[in-house]
C-alpha cells in the first residue's frame, strides 16, 4: 500500500522535536483500512543498548511531512 510505503522509515520527533524514532510499520482497522496506529522503533544509542518498539496512536499525530511530529500536552 503506498501510504505505509511512504511512513515507513520516517523520523518521528516529539512535541519538543526530539527524536523518538522511525515508523517501523502501521497498524489498519480491518473494516474501515484506516491508519489507527504507527509502530516507533528507536533509534541511535537506546537501539543498541535494547531494541524496543512503541506504539502511537494516530491522533496523537499533530503534522506527517518529511517527518511525524507528535502532539504536545497543549496540543491533546
Amino acid at each position: 500500500m503506498r501510504i505505509k510505503e511512504e511512513l515507513f522509515g520516517k523520523e518521528v520527533l516529539d512535541a519538543e522535536i526530539q527524536i523518538v524514532g522511525k515508523v517501523n510499520d502501521v497498524i489498519f482497522d480491518k473494516d474501515t483500512f484506516e491508519i489507527t496506529d504507527l509502530v516507533i522503533k528507536k533509534t541511535g544509542l537506546s537501539e543498541q543498548i535494547k531494541a524496543s518498539e512503541n506504539i502511537v496512536p494516530i491522533e496523537l499525530v499533530k503534522v506527517i511531512g518529511d517527518k511525524i511530529l507528535l502532539k504536545g500536552e497543549d496540543d491533546i
